[in-house]
């Protein structure tokens, strides 16, 4: 049974809260459709032009909210047929490490530690995988967040999710990049709480060139080292307050002193 068909007559007004980030309240309107018994499990979600459409919302907000709901293990996608319902029992999804990460049962530093390492994997297959026009669209995306406005919470946090997003795919290691969008909307929570100021957005613009200049001359070791670099920057202040002691640049590649692709190029 297709959702596209079943359930066009419900209603898909979002909640008019305004304190919350549009993708929170996408997510939860598609959680009362889901959770609410109008769509089952097994059923296929309208397509993302057809829900952007319905909600009345950009489809980048959309793709977020349904991360957010994959996180959970509620909505599953299968390539080339879309998004589908996998569960609607939420005391399952709890039990899974989905609905951990969704319910932040794992600190922060946890989380960008993880990501550091899948990410930075990433970046090394993309400089031996990526093509060109892979890399001249992840050159576009990083300009459209250098041009973000700093105020834009919400534009800032997507162009760069889809920076990442893009080089995550340009590794071209499926089972990677579904891990690493397990991890995203917990990595969204940590970039909103880490809000940066003018000098750090052009700083991270920066590391995003720096990185696609080494991917393009295929150089995995100074991609892998780039991308760790950036990284870093919001895992120390997000580490700020803990106790364990903190991840270095040689806990990833391996050097101890300043490594020359942390210098001006």
């Amino acid at each position: 049974m297709s959702a596209d068909d079943t359930h066009l007559g419900e209603s898909w007004a979002l909640s008019p809260d305004s304190r919350r980030p549009l993708p929170e309240l996408i997510e939860q309107k598609l959680r009362e459709q889901i959770i609410g018994g109008t769509l089952n499990a097994g059923d296929r979600l309208p397509t993302e032009p057809e829900l952007a459409r319905k909600l009345d919302v950009a489809r980048s907000s959309l793709r977020t909210a349904l991360q957010r709901l994959q996180l959970q293990g509620i909505v599953e996608v299968r390539r080339g047929l879309g998004w589908f319902v996998r569960r609607t029992d939420l005391a399952a999804v709890e039990e899974h490490l989905e609905g951990r990460l969704a319910a932040r049962q794992f600190s922060q530093s946890d989380l960008l530690e993880v990501r550091i390492a899948l990410e930075t994997t990433a970046t090394s297959l993309a400089a031996v995988r990526a093509g060109d026009g892979e890399l001249d669209e992840l050159a576009k995306l990083n300009l459209r967040y250098q041009r973000a406005p700093v105020d834009d919470v919400q534009e800032v946090l997507e162009s760069d999710e889809e920076f990442h997003s893009a080089l995550i795919r340009a590794s071209h290691n499926e089972l990677l990049e579904q891990m690493y969008q397990v991890l995203v909307p917990g990595l969204q929570d940590c970039k909103r709480h880490a809000h940066p100021s003018r000098e750090v957005h052009i700083r991270s613009a920066n590391e995003h060139d720096q990185i696609v200049w080494f991917l393009r001359r295929h150089d995995e070791v100074g991609a892998k080292s780039a991308m760790t670099t950036h990284l870093l920057g919001l895992y120390d202040d997000v580490a700020a307050d803990d106790t364990t002691p903190r991840a270095t640049l040689g806990t990833y590649v391996g050097v101890s002193d300043n490594p020359i692709w942390g210098k001006s190029r």
